[in-house]
């Protein structure tokens, strides 16, 4: 069984050898392996994250989104959000690395962000979701348009972070204004 897991996260790792960044922001196919590279950003493997996260200087950012609730569910229907399992003490920020964002959105994100690095763009932040999701590449690249200076880009998310067996916590979504 782990041999078919080491297996297929070779594969994986090969092929966003193949893949090409592009010059802007993905707008859809979200879940499809992600290119090894992000301009201006640092590109980090488990092992690099979860030093960052150790010394605790980084601000740790995921980016996975969430369902909305349903509409139109009958009176009395409970509805829970589905359980976030994350990095401890990362600031979850769902819906954000979509390629184009609302203005709400956007404004949602900013806040977020600010909060999560008290206002400091030098602060270092490392963008996450799960392996293979284009959202953390385009949470990260915005940052950096924000002119954050230290943006780190961990796409092996939370899978990659689960592999090594790190420890995970449920997390609830920053809120909103």
């Amino acid at each position: 069984m782990v041999a078919l897991a080491l297996a297929a996260w070779a594969a994986t790792a090969a092929t966003a050898q193949d893949v090409a960044e592009p010059s802007d922001y993905r707008m859809d196919d979200y879940r499809a392996p992600v290119p090894a590279t992000l301009d201006r950003g640092t590109v980090i493997d488990a092992e690099e994250a979860h030093a960052l996260w150790q010394t605790g200087e980084a601000v740790f950012i995921d980016v996975l989104p969430q369902a909305p609730k349903p509409e139109g569910l009958p009176e009395g229907t409970i509805w829970r959000d589905k359980p976030r399992p994350s990095i401890p003490g990362a600031v979850w920020l769902p819906n954000v690395g979509y390629g184009a964002l609302a203005d709400v959105t956007a404004d949602y994100f900013r806040a977020g962000l600010d909060h999560a690095t008290a206002g400091d763009p030098d602060r270092p932040v490392v963008f996450f979701c799960l392996a293979d999701c284009w959202m953390s590449w385009n949470a990260a690249k915005r940052a950096l348009e924000w002119n954050h200076s230290q943006v780190y880009w961990f796409p092996d998310g939370t899978d990659g972070w689960a592999f090594q067996d790190f420890p995970l916590e449920e997390i609830k979504p920053f809120p909103t204004p």
